[in-house]
């Protein structure tokens, strides 16, 4: 029996359902998806970045247990159910390890990646994992009706005309098939609040290079002028944690570990931070090289080769 005999993957049929819901041109190939998390944070009693180093995968909530966003990754579960309507039941019965892990297309091109809602930190996806992603704008959670593959993609368009809060602006990325580091990331990205730390040294022992963005810094005078972003009790648990009157992600981190707040409240605050709190923009390039050829679907691109 050849591999054309087989019976179709759960990730072949989720990405022809989606492909068969799309609408518009190929993706700019040049576009990378990125997905954002915190890099301090532990998983069970061992770093993240320690454990995606001894892994050498990127997993799925399914797998995990652990989301920077809502927890309802299991059977009969919002996250669940979101998955079985976008990819036509595709992956009801498969095992977690097998489902997609989630990000952004990173179409605005920050340097904090696509969507840093969910961390400060991000990897950035090689291009040829974007012939195994399908999209959706808005977020999965408010259960969209737009969506879109490498071949054919309208959601930028979207997006850019959407007038979302800069949190919430972000195309939904689901990469599909596992998510090696060493075959499919192109770097990791950190806050500089991470230089000279143990987070550094994790991320040096992982298999592509380390590289920086500007880094987010909020005053907490500048945190309590916008009381009506998460609610003030947000604010004023902000400027308790504040070391000598800032925050950053280390800062919020390092609450987190201390294990004297509800986790539930500090992501608010870290919400704050990443809003009024991001690096200004970087200039863009005088000029853009000419964009290389459509990315395209193939039976071989989403063959099942293994696993967010």
């Amino acid at each position: 029996m050849t591999s054309k005999d087989l019976p179709p993957t759960p990730a072949q049929r989720a990405l022809r359902h989606v492909e068969g819901l799309s609408a518009g041109g190929p993706l700019d190939p040049r576009l990378r998806v990125t997905l954002n998390f915190h890099p301090d944070r532990a998983h069970g009693d061992r770093a993240i970045l320690a454990t995606l180093a001894a892994d050498g995968v990127y997993r799925s909530q399914f797998v995990t247990g652990s989301s920077n966003g809502g927890l309802t990754a299991y059977p009969g579960g919002d996250r669940w159910r979101w998955e079985s309507r976008i990819f036509g039941a595709a992956y009801d019965d498969a095992p977690p390890e097998q489902r997609p892990v989630y990000g952004a297309l990173n179409f605005r091109r920050r340097p904090t990646g696509a969507a840093p809602r969910f961390g400060s930190a991000h990897f950035r996806l090689a291009g040829h994992v974007l012939a195994r992603t399908t999209f959706c704008y808005p977020d999965s959670f408010c259960e969209p009706s737009d969506f879109g593959v490498a071949a054919r993609m309208a959601l930028v368009a979207l997006a850019e005309a959407d007038r979302a809060d800069a949190l919430d602006d972000y195309v939904e990325a689901q990469v599909h098939r596992p998510v090696r580091l060493a075959e499919d990331v192109e770097a990791l990205v950190l806050d500089p609040c991470y230089r000279g730390t143990a987070v550094e040294e994790q991320a040096r022992a992982l298999p592509f290079p380390l590289q920086w963005h500007g880094g987010f810094r909020l005053a907490v005078e500048e945190l309590r002028r916008h009381p009506d972003y998460r609610g003030p009790r947000f604010v004023e648990l902000g400027a308790r944690i504040a070391v000598d009157g800032r925050l950053d992600p280390a800062v919020i981190g390092a609450a987190v570990a201390g294990g004297r707040y509800d986790p539930q409240d500090l992501k608010k605050v870290w919400h704050c931070l990443a809003r009024f709190g991001a690096p200004a923009p970087e200039p863009s390039p005088a000029a853009a090289p000419a964009p290389a050829a459509p990315v395209t679907l193939s039976d071989h691109d989403v063959s099942d080769v293994g696993f967010r």
